[in-house]
C-alpha cells in the first residue's frame, strides 16, 4: 500500500528547470492521495510530478520543514545590515561635508606660469580625507589592541595622536563638529 500524501507535505521529483532531483512541495494529489503537481523548493518551478524517486521522508502531517534558499533581497538585506554594523564598530558611519561645500571644487594654481591647474570636486577630497581619517582611526584601535611593549604602544599613540593633529587645518570641511580631527582626546 503506497503512503497518502497531501498538499503541504515534501517529496523528492526531478525538477524540469533545474535538471536535477530536488525536494518539492506538493501543491495538489489526486482522490488516492498521489502527488500530482509539485512546485520545486529550490527554483520555485511548477510541474507534474512523475514520482522519479521515492520520497526523501515518510509523509508529515503538514507543510515542509525544509527552509528555502533566501531570495535576493533578503541577501542584500543581510548584507546592508551587516556593512552598518561593522561601519558602525569601526567608527566608518557616513559623514556628510559643510553645506557651503556641496558642489564647489578644489583648485590647485601653479605658481609657475604656462602651467595648466588641476581642479577636482570637493566631495571627491572629502572622501579621501575621510578614508584617510578612518585608517587613522583603524590604525589606532590596533595599537591599543596590539600586544605589545607599553612604551612602544605609548610612541605609537603619539604619532598617531600628530597625525590628528596635522590634519585639523581639514575640519573646515565637516558639517559635524563630532566627525572632525582633533589632535588630543
Amino acid at each position: 500500500m503506497s503512503p497518502s500524501y497531501r498538499a503541504g507535505m515534501s517529496v523528492e521529483d526531478q525538477c524540469r528547470v533545474c535538471k536535477e532531483i530536488r525536494r518539492h512541495t506538493i501543491i495538489v494529489t489526486d482522490g488516492d492521495g498521489l502527488p500530482m503537481r509539485v512546485v520545486c523548493d529550490h527554483c520555485g518551478s511548477q510541474h507534474n510530478f512523475r514520482g522519479a524517486r521515492a520520497p526523501a521522508s515518510p509523509p508529515t502531517g503538514g507543510p515542509s520543514a525544509t527552509p528555502s534558499p533566501p531570495d535576493a533581497s533578503e541577501t542584500e538585506n543581510l548584507e546592508q545590515l551587516l556593512r552598518r554594523v561593522f561601519h558602525e564598530e569601526l567608527g566608518l558611519t557616513p559623514v556628510a561635508p559643510a553645506a557651503k561645500w556641496i558642489g564647489g571644487r578644489l583648485v590647485l594654481e601653479p605658481g609657475k606660469p604656462g602651467v595648466q591647474d588641476k581642479s577636482w570636486p570637493i566631495e571627491v577630497f572629502f572622501k579621501k580625507i575621510v578614508m584617510l581619517r578612518n585608517r587613522l582611526r583603524t590604525l589606532e584601535q590596533q595599537v591599543n589592541a596590539a600586544e605589545i611593549p607599553t612604551e612602544l604602544k605609548l610612541k605609537l599613540q603619539g604619532y598617531i595622536t600628530g597625525c590628528y593633529g596635522s590634519l585639523t587645518s581639514f575640519n573646515v570641511l565637516f558639517a559635524e563638529e563630532e566627525d572632525r580631527f582633533r589632535s588630543s582626546k
